[in-house]
């Protein structure tokens, strides 16, 4: 038996485990939000960004983001129908109702036209998810935002490392929300951050971060509203503070694995990956292959060529309207089609050339059948 090929893992190296074994020794009392501080400024300067609020999950920075925003009953938030359940959550959560739009066949992201089409007087946010590193047309869509007055959330959990013409993903919209998800190109193991430019959008989610409990309330265990409980703990951020002083090279290397796929791609016609167009950086969190429909490739037909090499294939998100506890969408045919015939392709900071190899091979025999 072949050794097997995961489809992701972190790059954990001694200076994670350093700081985290400091943070689990000494990173109590007075010290017990020292690595999250920490954390938070180098994430800060890294995205170029005012505020940030580190915490447990990329959801609950959503879900927080969104309380903040006013998001509640009655209301809608559009985002497109291809994406992971974790965007919907909160806005389900909150009492709102989530609309689901079509994607664009190249990016796999929000079509702005659609996005616009869809806006009624219920609409309260727009939320842009950069889906495996791909970035949405941030221009239009923060323009359509401007045009009608409503806020464009940036769900980034996918897009550390991904830059639109110089700004990073996640510091262009209203908030952003990163994941450091044990999959992630930077973990945490598990954990997220909120971040924004606005103070006052970032005093009240700092608020709701701690129980409701005001900066400056002076009273002692006294909320000013309801609030949540997603923080990130300080060991998860002493590891999170490892990562930041490795970020170039985490990123880097992705984009290195990334790149020997797309390169070993481009002769074969039917078959196209994570696009990377004029202006834009790609963070290539998890390169993916998309098979035209004329070559008859399917998810199954992948899932069993990769199992047979020992291979983790990770299938593309299912269209969010075709789940049970969603309403069925007739209109979203490509956030449908382009699940049935992709694969995401193993992509960590230790894959070795002859992996990728190895992995190039189960494509071509694909393609050349």
């Amino acid at each position: 038996m072949k050794e097997r090929i995961h489809y992701t893992k972190p790059s954990i190296t001694e200076l994670e485990v350093r700081y985290a074994t400091d943070a689990a020794a000494n990173g109590w009392g007075e010290k017990c939000y020292e690595y999250i501080n920490r954390f938070e400024e180098a994430f800060k300067a890294h995205l170029g960004v005012k505020y940030a609020i580190a915490t447990s999950s990329c959801t609950g920075a959503l879900h927080m983001g969104m309380a903040a925003l006013g998001i509640g009953r009655g209301d809608e938030v559009i985002m497109a129908d291809s994406n992971w359940i974790a965007t919907a959550s909160p806005i389900v959560h909150l009492g709102a109702k989530p609309i689901f739009v079509d994607i664009l066949p190249d990016s796999w992201c929000l079509d702005p036209e659609l996005v616009e089409q869809a806006i009624t007087p219920h609409t309260k946010a727009i939320v842009a998810v950069h889906l495996y590193g791909n970035l949405c047309e941030m221009d239009k869509l923060l323009a359509i935002g401007e045009k009608y007055g409503i806020p464009v959330i940036e769900d980034a959990a996918e897009a550390i490392g991904s830059i639109y013409h110089g700004k990073r993903a996640g510091s262009m919209g209203k908030f952003g929300a990163f994941s450091f998800h044990g999959t992630k190109t930077l973990t945490t193991g598990e954990g997220g951050i909120f971040v924004t430019n606005d103070p006052e959008l970032y005093e009240h989610v700092l608020t709701l971060s701690n129980h409701g409990r005001a900066r400056g309330q002076t009273k002692q265990f006294w909320p000013d509203m309801v609030g949540f409980k997603y923080k990130m703990s300080n060991i998860q951020a002493a590891i999170g503070c490892a990562q930041m002083e490795r970020i170039g090279e985490l990123i880097c290397r992705k984009r290195e694995i990334f790149l020997y796929y797309r390169n070993q791609l481009a002769t074969f016609l039917g078959i196209s990956i994570n696009p990377e167009p004029t202006g834009i950086v790609n963070g290539a969190w998890m390169p993916t292959v998309v098979f035209d429909e004329y070559t008859n490739i399917t998810r199954e037909d992948l899932q069993i060529a990769f199992a047979k090499e020992n291979i983790d294939a990770r299938v593309f998100f299912h269209a969010l309207s075709n789940l049970p506890m969603f309403e069925k969408q007739k209109s979203t045919l490509i956030s449908s089609s382009i699940p049935k015939r992709s694969i995401n392709l193993p992509s960590y900071h230790d894959l070795t050339r002859a992996d990728q190899d190895r992995v190039m091979a189960v494509i071509k025999s694909l393609i050349s059948h």
